[in-house]
């Protein structure tokens, strides 16, 4: 008689839990919609430009609050499939979801002092937030900004590099690392 062995881990977590990959992929897309309202508000008139800044200001709020909930369930609850990468691969993956925790929440905090700092409220779907520090001096308030802008562009070119990572091993090392963190599909025998 056979006895039935515990099962084995890399089997029975072959993907990220559902709260993970969706964290993930709300924080990929808004990345992406942050960047490329950022890059391209300057080229309407108003009001179309006002509302592409109102819409920045309350996706920021909405990144940022998806960030955090994301590092706190990253340390808490996650699911984590590290066992599943070689120790390099494993280093490479937990430096680089590092950096970008970090980026990110260094640009949240750029966000809201470049907005404050100008004097401004912030908006979260037109209810506004008012600064809570006086205004910064010209040459602060521009060196935030720079800050601001170069460090968008470092996250997308981090997130670009995370990306092509992803495809190569999924589609040239053929190892999964791309399908763990898509939804698992079912198979009909």
């Amino acid at each position: 008689m056979k006895q039935a062995s515990a099962p084995d881990q890399t089997q029975q977590f072959r993907h990220y839990d559902a709260l993970t990959m969706f964290l993930h992929w709300a924080t990929a897309l808004l990345v992406l919609f942050q960047f490329a309202l950022g890059e391209t508000w300057g080229l309407p008139t108003k009001p179309v430009h006002h509302l592409m800044v109102v819409a920045h200001l309350t996706a920021g709020i909405v990144l940022s609050v998806v960030v955090f909930v994301r590092l706190y369930w990253r340390l808490t609850g996650g699911r984590r499939l590290a066992f599943l990468l070689s120790p390099l691969d494993r280093l490479c993956a937990v430096a680089m979801e590092s950096v970008l925790y970090g980026l990110l929440v260094t640009e949240a905090g750029l966000g809201f002092a470049w907005r404050w700092g100008a004097g401004q409220s912030m908006s979260f779907f037109g209810f506004l937030i008012p600064p809570p520090f006086t205004r910064f001096s010209s040459g602060t308030l521009k060196w935030v900004e720079n800050l601001h802008s170069w460090n968008a562009w470092l996250i997308i070119a981090l997130a670009v590099g995370h990306a092509g990572a992803a495809l190569f091993h999924q589609f040239i090392l053929k190892d999964g690392v791309l399908s763990r963190m898509l939804p698992e599909r079912s198979v009909n025998p």
